[in-house]
């Protein structure tokens, strides 16, 4: 094949395969190539001349000069997820420091991950490397970055490739399945669930927890419903899973949002949240801890050290890890699980 029948969007993914390497590996043979062994860095230079490969000029510019900044997506974590992503924008600031960077952050005008805002930022080289959130099937953003070489870590593991390991997340199975327990030791019986519509790995996840804690428990059947975010709508849902639950039960659910949706249900119905039916929630978030839920809090501070610890890693030319780094929520007690509260009223 001659150069000018050479495809010009070879990857360093082709040349990795053709030259049977890892991607570091070509990398390495081309950024670093003392540490690649004489043999593969020949083998690697062949394939990259036959192939035609020429590394992305935006990833060659963050490498020689450095920005000092990592990019966060502001907007890209949707409402499932919306507790969290400003504690997280905190916690990765204050972690930024102690890794020799700051934090750029930006936003699109479109609810779901785009690559636009990504280009731009490279574009302009205001970063060397990103930290992404919300990960989920399909999402464009860890292709385009590995393909432009560029570093990155994930909030949510990367979905669409399990050899991707650059990532840190919570552990929502063990996290409902802490919840159902903590139900059972407080003497509930009947533990419904309160759930995102499927389709969320993130959700997905949660719920079974629930379904395997009950099954381990021998619990009898309870009903389970599914909602959005939006607090009308949980409530409304609520009111018909509270019918099955019924009262002295207790409900599991997916978020502190939803969590808010069970709790006006139960109080429209003069219900004592705790005593009459309680109630679990998920993420720690402020609204959980003004009404004093019970709820599933993310170690945000771990997890932020731990993407800026591995972009930092990657910038300095290490390796990806083994594995990615799932860390387990921790459950904080309020009102809404002691069945001796007494009413208000």
């Amino acid at each position: 094949m001659s150069r000018t029948e050479r495809s010009p969007r070879s990857t360093i993914h082709d040349v990795a395969r053709a030259a049977a390497v890892s991607r570091q590996t070509v990398s390495n043979a081309l950024n670093n190539p003392h540490r690649v062994k004489p043999d593969t860095l020949a083998r690697v230079h062949v394939e990259i001349d036959r192939l035609g490969y020429r590394p992305s000029s935006a990833a060659q510019t963050l490498r020689h000069q450095r920005a000092g900044a990592v990019g966060v997506e502001l907007n890209v974590m949707g409402e499932a997820t919306s507790d969290v992503a400003h504690p997280f924008l905190v916690e990765l600031s204050l972690a930024g420091p102690a890794h020799g960077c700051h934090l750029v952050p930006f936003a699109s005008r479109d609810a779901t991950p785009m690559l636009a805002g990504y280009h731009d930022m490279v574009r302009r080289r205001l970063v060397d490397a990103f930290v992404i959130a919300d990960t989920h099937t399909g999402d464009p953003r860890p292709g385009w970055l590995a393909r432009e070489q560029i570093p990155y870590a994930a909030f949510g593991r990367v979905y669409d490739d399990p050899s991707v390991t650059t990532w840190a997340d919570v552990d929502g199975y063990a996290g409902t399945s802490e919840a159902v327990d903590h139900l059972v030791e407080r003497g509930y019986t009947r533990i419904g669930y309160l759930g995102w519509p499927s389709g969320s790995e993130v959700g997905d996840e949660r719920h079974r927890g629930w379904v395997e804690a009950s099954t381990r428990h021998r619990l009898p059947d309870a009903p389970e419903a599914t909602a959005s975010q939006a607090l009308a709508e949980a409530t409304a849902r609520a009111e018909r899973l509270l019918d099955g639950v019924g009262r002295g039960g207790a409900v599991v659910c997916a978020s502190d949002g939803l969590a808010l949706g069970v709790l006006h249900a139960g109080l429209r119905r003069g219900w004592t949240i705790g005593r009459d039916i309680g109630l679990t929630g998920f993420d720690g978030s402020a609204s959980a801890r003004m009404h004093g839920l019970t709820t599933l809090v993310q170690p945000l501070d771990r997890i932020a050290d731990h993407c800026l610890a591995l972009v930092h890693d990657l910038l300095a030319g290490g390796s990806a890890p083994h594995t990615g780094a799932l860390f387990i929520p921790t459950l904080t007690i309020g009102d809404s699980t002691d069945p001796t509260k007494e009413g208000t009223s």
